[in-house]
């Protein structure tokens, strides 16, 4: 493994789960941002946002992932909007290879339709609101990744083996 890898996509998408089993696999540590986040600030992300609103929110990722340059070797799994702000793209690059994980709409649906702890769903749990804003991030993810893995009916280890395999490419 060379530098650290950063796994984006829309929620629902496995990055959390991708990250635990990579980090077995690999033998090396786990990130999760948004645990990080809420860590850091002593309060949940939908308090958060609530308070303080999403700007506040994504200077806190911006934040930590200045701070995540300073490692090596570790998996961090990004908060779904890690992309809205091209500088964050930027700080991943520099120490890391961007993975894009992908699903469709109605795949994310199912995989986060009974979590309340999503604060951009909130009141519109919906696969068609769902996919309306995975549209307008769609370019973003695309721009920032380096390699893009479809995670539609394949299973955690199915995944894992893909992006190992597409690393040492």
């Amino acid at each position: 493994m060379k530098g650290n890898i950063f796994l984006i996509g829309f929620m629902g998408t496995g990055k959390s789960t991708i990250a635990r089993e990579l980090e077995k696999m690999l033998n090396t540590e786990c990130m999760e941002m948004d645990e990080m986040i809420v860590e850091r600030q002593g309060m949940s992300i939908p308090d958060i946002f609530e308070q303080y609103g999403e700007d506040y929110f994504r200077d806190a990722e911006s934040e930590l992932l200045i701070d995540l340059k300073k490692k090596e070797n570790v998996i961090v799994s990004c908060g779904g909007g890690v992309v809205v702000r091209q500088e964050n793209i930027g700080y991943m690059k520099e120490s890391g290879t961007i993975i894009l994980l992908s699903a469709t709409p109605q795949t994310v649906y199912e995989r986060v339709k009974n979590n309340r702890n999503r604060p951009i769903l909130n009141g519109n749990m919906n696969v068609e609101y769902i996919a309306g804003l995975m549209e307008k991030r769609r370019e973003k993810y695309e721009e920032a990744a380096d390699i893009t893995i479809i995670t539609d009916n394949k299973n955690v280890e199915e995944i894992c083996k893909e992006i190992i395999k597409s690393l040492e490419n």
